[in-house]
């Protein structure tokens, strides 16, 4: 019988430490001074630039506006989904004349703004010391950064975290760049 209480009472106690550290971790927000329905601060991550030019087997044109002179590709082999809410990409610009302007970017969904990291120039990518988020201009018609993340980067103001349903949005097929209503994959409802 007193062996019996005796383990009845080390399970009980297991149990009680067991839920006053659940408890402890729990912690009030009024006491801790976190409230959990404040605004998130965001913080960029580290943005190294990429060590090789576009990679021509994986440059993919995509749609942005009638109104454009302009051509549009993505390599879609320099995606990169970061983990701070950033889409960074490559992005080559083609004037009517054949000239091209490569650039590496980042996207974000939550913000609808564009950051330009630095330029390819020269057989070599060059940052851009002034680099700074800016709005992304919905109604122009060099839209381009609109018709990536409304086409294929974001869903809603949400970072799309799935490699390939970015490329499958990306597709010549699929791709609106956000000028008709599209489900979350492109596709014209």
């Amino acid at each position: 019988m007193i062996k019996l209480s005796i383990r009845n009472l080390q399970f009980s106690t297991l149990g009680l430490a067991i839920s006053l550290a659940l408890a402890g971790c729990a912690g009030d927000p009024l006491e801790s001074g976190v409230d959990p329905f404040a605004p998130m601060v965001f913080k960029e991550g580290a943005t190294a630039m990429p060590l090789n030019p576009p990679n021509k087997e994986t440059i993919q044109p995509f749609y942005v506006s009638q109104q454009t002179i302009f051509k549009f590709a993505v390599d879609t082999d320099s995606i990169l989904i970061g983990n701070d809410g950033i889409t960074r990409y490559t992005v080559i610009i083609t004037s009517p004349n054949g000239n091209n302007q490569i650039q590496y970017e980042g996207i974000r969904c939550d913000s609808f703004q564009w950051r330009l990291y630095g330029t390819f120039e020269n057989s070599a990518w060059k940052e851009n010391p002034l680099s700074s988020w800016n709005p992304i201009k919905d109604h122009a018609p060099n839209r381009y950064q609109a018709a990536l993340a409304q086409g294929a980067f974001c869903n809603l103001s949400s970072q799309e975290k799935n490699i390939g349903n970015i490329l499958k949005s990306l597709n010549v097929r699929n791709f609106t760049g956000g000028t008709k209503p599209s489900n979350s994959f492109g596709v014209v409802n």
